[in-house]
């Protein structure tokens, strides 16, 4: 039996669902990046970082490369880095909304504590 669209996309936004994973992902927009890169930039200890670039790796997002001793990894496509994007995109928007209903509380708070003009 076929899984339908909306839960193998709910799947696939479950995978994504781990800050080190996301850190990872955008670490990897501009080029593939060494394992030991990853560890100096994310701050995690190695055995979590092997779980997070498994799950990544299983799922067929990124890739590992390896030259030598030297692991590295890399993005499987370039749709991930515009998923990415995106997000940061409808992050701001949804965060300009609230600094603009943070304002408006602001200063309603500051109109009721001074009461109405006086006449």
């Amino acid at each position: 039996m076929q899984v339908p669209l909306y839960q193998a996309k709910a799947e696939f936004f479950r995978m994504l669902g781990h800050p080190v994973r996301i850190r990872v992902l955008e670490l990897l927009q501009n080029g593939p990046v060494p394992v030991r890169e990853l560890l100096n930039e994310i701050e995690v200890e190695p055995s979590n970082l092997s779980q997070q670039l498994a799950v990544l790796r299983r799922s067929g997002i990124v890739i590992s490369i390896r030259d030598g001793a030297t692991v590295s990894y890399a993005l499987a496509g370039g749709d991930v880095a515009e998923l990415l994007r995106a997000a940061r995109r409808i992050l701001t928007e949804l965060l300009a909304g609230q600094n603009e209903l943070l304002e408006e509380l602001r200063h309603a708070e500051t109109s009721v504590r001074t009461g109405p003009p006086a006449m």
